[in-house]
């Protein structure tokens, strides 16, 4: 197979959206089913059409509540119905938040995202939440919020706070999302995506590969996010971190390959989107991870912790960029 037959789809014209390519399920599996060098070669070309293949945008995640949450996600050790040990906690304080997206920034980190452990927030939650976004904005950082479902409201309140990103993954394909969640619908999902649209916010948003998921799930996940009209300007690709105490401790590893496959595949399929490296990539050698940046991967979770699970640390990560060639989108050369 070579790339003369990957295949296209048209979507049918609506008011709303002028037309424009799709990629069809079959065409993102021929993409994964390219020879090796063959992929990544045009993932790079696509990535050096869009990007400096050199720089990377630095994120970093904190929780801001953690545990405690009511959805029964199969790869979360923050839900209510998984054995984990993670222990429901309030939502921390604004100065405490302030304090971290200080010390990220000085360690180089352009743009702090927010994450709470809940299926929707609450107007109290609410209050609280834009607060800490006009905070850390003030600092002159980019801000990123991952808090579960948004109403109209919700979406308007965070757009007047200046959130620059609002993170909600679609996680799997529509097809497998039934095995990994059941408390709420995909439907839901994109619900939330389409009103952080409308309010006018930049998306953020991926999926988890290595749940147990077939190549044709896989692919089905990339075209869900392909065709989102536009299609999210950060897109994150976790690595299942397994947890003992979740219903997916035991699944089968990804073969490191078939991930950075998924990360090139990404990239030609939304070349102006930042490619995010998120969880997983403490379990990921030097050379899996640059090739996931000569596949096309642009940006990283930085810092040595996630939501909850673990995350390299910063002078380990400085030192694989320095190994190289590599910078942050906020350094000058």
């Amino acid at each position: 197979m070579n790339s003369q037959t990957i295949e296209f789809i048209r979507p049918v014209k609506s008011q709303a959206h002028a037309a424009s390519q799709r990629w069809s399920v079959k065409a993102i599996e021929a993409l994964f089913n390219l020879p090796f060098a063959d992929l990544l070669y045009r993932a790079q070309q696509v990535h050096r059409e869009h990007f400096d293949p050199n720089a990377v945008q630095l994120s970093t995640l904190l929780s801001i509540k953690t545990g405690g949450c009511s959805e029964d996600c199969a790869y979360c050790p923050q839900s209510a119905f998984n054995s984990t040990g993670v222990e429901n906690q309030t939502m921390l304080a604004v100065d405490v938040v302030v304090a971290a997206a200080l010390a990220a920034k000085q360690s180089g980190a352009s743009r702090f995202c927010m994450g709470a452990a809940w299926r929707e927030p609450s107007a109290e939650d609410m209050g609280a939440v834009v607060e800490m976004v006009k905070a850390v904005r003030g600092l002159g950082m980019e801000t990123c919020a991952t808090l579960g479902m948004l109403n109209d409201k919700q979406t308007e309140q965070l757009r007047d706070a200046g959130l620059d990103y609002y993170n909600h993954n679609l996680d799997t394909s529509p097809e497998f999302y039934g095995d990994i969640i059941s408390t709420r619908d995909y439907q839901d999902r994109l619900d939330t995506l389409e009103r952080v649209r409308k309010a006018g916010m930049h998306v953020c948003s991926g999926g988890i590969v290595g749940m147990g998921e077939n190549l044709t799930q896989r692919a089905g996940l990339i075209a869900q996010l392909a065709n989102l009209e536009p299609y999210p300007e950060s897109v994150p690709i976790n690595n299942l971190v397994k947890v003992e105490g979740t219903p997916l401790a035991q699944v089968e590893d990804i073969d490191p390959l078939d991930f950075v496959r998924t990360i090139a595949v990404t990239r030609i399929t939304m070349p102006t989107a930042r490619v995010r490296l998120s969880a997983g990539r403490q379990q990921m050698s030097d050379a899996v991870q640059a090739l996931c940046f000569l596949a096309g991967a642009n940006s990283i979770f930085y810092g040595e912790q996630l939501l909850t699970t673990g995350n390299p640390e910063v002078e380990k990560d400085r030192a694989l960029l320095y190994k190289l060639g590599m910078y942050s989108v906020t350094e000058k050369h």
